[in-house]
C-alpha cells in the first residue's frame, strides 16, 4: 500500500504538500476504512482552485514514466512546473509498504517533464541514487550488487527503476516488484463520462466501453446499479444494422442509452465500467467523484469503495459526506492554501463519533487550520 506522497512545486502546489496514509488515529469507530495501519478511504475536500485536481495528477506522476499507460488530456505539458517554483524541478516523493518492507522512491523532473534524478531505498537502505545531469554523482552500489548482470548500456533515457525491474527476473515478492505492480494497478479518473477519455494508468484500452456491459454479460446488474441511484429506467441490448449490441433504455421507442442519458446517468455508467472492469486495483483516485450525483447516492458509492481491498481518494464538494456514519475524521482532508491536512489534525477539540463534523466544518471549526 501507499504510506506517504509528497510533491514539492509542481503546477500550483509550490510548497512541500504531503499526504500521510499512516497518520491513523485511535478512532474506535469506522474502522473498514483502515487496513494495515494504514488510511484506505479520504475525501478530499478544498475551494475550487485549491488544487484537488492537481494532487491526483501528481499523485499519478510515477505512472508516466513507470509505465505505458494513458496520460489525460487535461495534463498540460506547458505548465509542469509551479511558476514561484526557484527550483528548476519538481520533486515527488513515494513510500510504499509491502508487509514487513518498505520501498522509497524519490525522483525529480524539469519542466519538460524529463527525468533528471532518481533514488530508491529499501528498508532505509539505499538501493540506487542516480543523477541524469552528473552521473559522476550517482550511487549504484546496491543496485549492481542485487542486480549483477544488469547490462546499464542499454537504458537510453528509460527510468533506471523501470529498466531494472523490466529487464530482471525478480521474486514476486521483491519489494521492487511489488512497487512496480502497485504503480502499474493505479487508476485516476474524472466523475463524468469524460472519464473514458479523460484517465490515468491501469490500461491503455477503453476501446470495449460501449459494450461492456454487454459483453461482460452485466446487464442485470449495471440496471440495478441505477435503480439503486433512483433512476428507474429499464435497459435493453438492441442490435444495430451493422451487428453490434448497444444499449438501449426500453421506451415504446428504444432510445440509445449513449445518446440521451443524463450526465448523471452517464457518470454511473462511468463509475460502474471501472469499478467491474479494473479487477486488480491497488489505488484509486477519482476527482470530482460525485459531480453528477445525487448525494444520497455519493454516499452509497462511499461505501462501495469502503468495502473493496484498494486503496481510495475521492474529491468532493458534498458536505453531506461529512458524517462519523460514514467515515471518521483522520480520513476526511481539507486542502487549503497548499496544506492538505485531516480534519482530526485540524482542530484542538478531541473529535467523537458523536459530532456532527459537517456542521463543525461549516461553522468553521477548521478554518485555523487550513
Amino acid at each position: 500500500m501507499l504510506k506517504l506522497f509528497e510533491v514539492t512545486g509542481f503546477k500550483n502546489l509550490e510548497n512541500k504538500l504531503r499526504l500521510d496514509f499512516s497518520d491513523v488515529h485511535s478512532y474506535t469507530f469506522n474502522d473498514a476504512c483502515i487496513s494495515g495501519g494504514l488510511l484506505k478511504n479520504i475525501i478530499v475536500y478544498g475551494k475550487n482552485a485549491e488544487g484537488k485536481t492537481n494532487l491526483g495528477i501528481a499523485l499519478f506522476d510515477i505512472a508516466l514514466h513507470l509505465t505505458s499507460y494513458h496520460k489525460p488530456y487535461i495534463f498540460d505539458d506547458h505548465f509542469y512546473l509551479n511558476a514561484n517554483n526557484l527550483m528548476p524541478y519538481v520533486e515527488f516523493h513515494y513510500v510504499f509498504e509491502f508487509s514487513t518492507k518498505k520501498v522509497d522512491y524519490l525522483y525529480r523532473k524539469d519542466k519538460n517533464q524529463t527525468l533528471i534524478y532518481e533514488a530508491v531505498s529499501i528498508d532505509d537502505v539505499l538501493l540506487f541514487a542516480f543523477d541524469y545531469l552528473d552521473q559522476q554523482k550517482s550511487n549504484l552500489i546496491g543496485l549492481k550488487k542485487l542486480l549483477p548482470l544488469l547490462n546499464l548500456e542499454f537504458r537510453g533515457k528509460v527510468s533506471l527503476l523501470r529498466y531494472a525491474v523490466v529487464n530482471s527476473i525478480l521474486p514476486e515478492d521483491h519489494p521492487l516488484y511489488l512497487m512496480y505492480r502497485f504503480v502499474s494497478r493505479m487508476l485516476w479518473f474524472q466523475g463524468s463520462d469524460l472519464a473514458r477519455f479523460n484517465y490515468m494508468g491501469y490500461t491503455e484500452d477503453t476501446d470495449n466501453y460501449e459494450q461492456f456491459v454487454i459483453n461482460y454479460k452485466l446487464l442485470e446488474e449495471f440496471e440495478s446499479f441505477i435503480h439503486q441511484a433512483g433512476i428507474q429506467k429499464h435497459i435493453v441490448e438492441k442490435k444495430q444494422e451493422y451487428g453490434l449490441k448497444y444499449l438501449y433504455f426500453d421506451e415504446q421507442v428504444p432510445l440509445p442509452f449513449f445518446k440521451v442519458a443524463s450526465n448523471g446517468t452517464l457518470a454511473l455508467h462511468t463509475f460502474f465500467y471501472w469499478y467491474k472492469s479494473a479487477v486488480e486495483l491497488s489505488l484509486l483516485f477519482i476527482d470530482d467523484f460525485d459531480a453528477f450525483y445525487h448525494f444520497e447516492f455519493a454516499e452509497t458509492i462511499v461505501k462501495i469503495l469502503e468495502k473493496s481491498n484498494f486503496q481510495t481518494i475521492l474529491t468532493s464538494h458534498n458536505t453531506n459526506l461529512l458524517s462519523n456514519r460514514i467515515l471518521r475524521p483522520d480520513c476526511y482532508f481539507i486542502l487549503s492554501q497548499g496544506k492538505l491536512t485531516s480534519f482530526a489534525n485540524s482542530t484542538d477539540r478531541t473529535l467523537q463519533e458523536s459530532h456532527d463534523i459537517e456542521n463543525l466544518y461549516i461553522s468553521g471549526e477548521f478554518d485555523a487550520y487550513e
